[in-house]
């Protein structure tokens, strides 16, 4: 880009972006379901967040989606980051339209429900890197995930039925309680 010259915002389509094969987030089910439904009843709000070689650094679920129903167009606007990019909806008024508030609200609400994060690439950063983002037990939180299991044997209560054996979560092994 030549200095004083700003880049013009050129088509594209989906095709051309490469989805971040390191993303954080691994989404959850009904996070993709609510985003997708929110790009049909909303349309686009939301923009992605490309590489200089058009891969996804923020946006993956919403790239997902998108591609999933079919909206396959967007708009690439060259930047270096000195400057925020603004998406304005010409068609929408958040003082007078509903559609516009509750697309607020789904914005949050889908970032919410879909976020989901993958352990291994949370542990690959340095704590230190990460302590603006995440305190030492939230990160331990996400990088500890433990599952969760109902060993047989103890009621919804969490007592020890002393007539049904126990299975052991680690070895598999039965037993009675003594």
């Amino acid at each position: 880009m030549v200095a004083g010259k700003a880049a013009q915002p050129k088509t594209a389509t989906l095709a051309d972006l490469t989805p971040d094969p390191r993303n954080a987030n691994k989404g959850t089910p009904r996070g993709r379901g609510m985003v997708e439904e929110s790009l049909r009843k909303f349309g686009g709000g939301r923009s992605l967040l490309v590489d200089k070689h058009g891969v996804i650094i923020a946006g993956n679920k919403t790239h997902e989606a998108a591609g999933s129903i079919g909206l396959d167009e967007c708009i690439m606007v060259p930047t270096d980051g000195t400057k925020l990019v603004v998406v304005q909806r010409t068609d929408l008024d958040l003082r007078k339209d509903k559609a516009a508030q509750l697309m607020a609200l789904a914005d949050n609400r889908t970032s919410e429900v879909g976020l989901a994060y993958e352990p291994e690439v949370i542990a690959e950063f340095p704590p230190e890197d990460l302590s603006w983002m995440f305190t030492a037990e939230e990160r331990l939180a996400v990088i500890d995930v433990t599952p969760e299991f109902t060993p047989v044997g103890i009621d919804e209560q969490g007592r020890l039925d002393e007539k049904k054996k126990v299975k052991c979560p680690e070895c598999g092994h039965w037993f009675a309680p003594a």
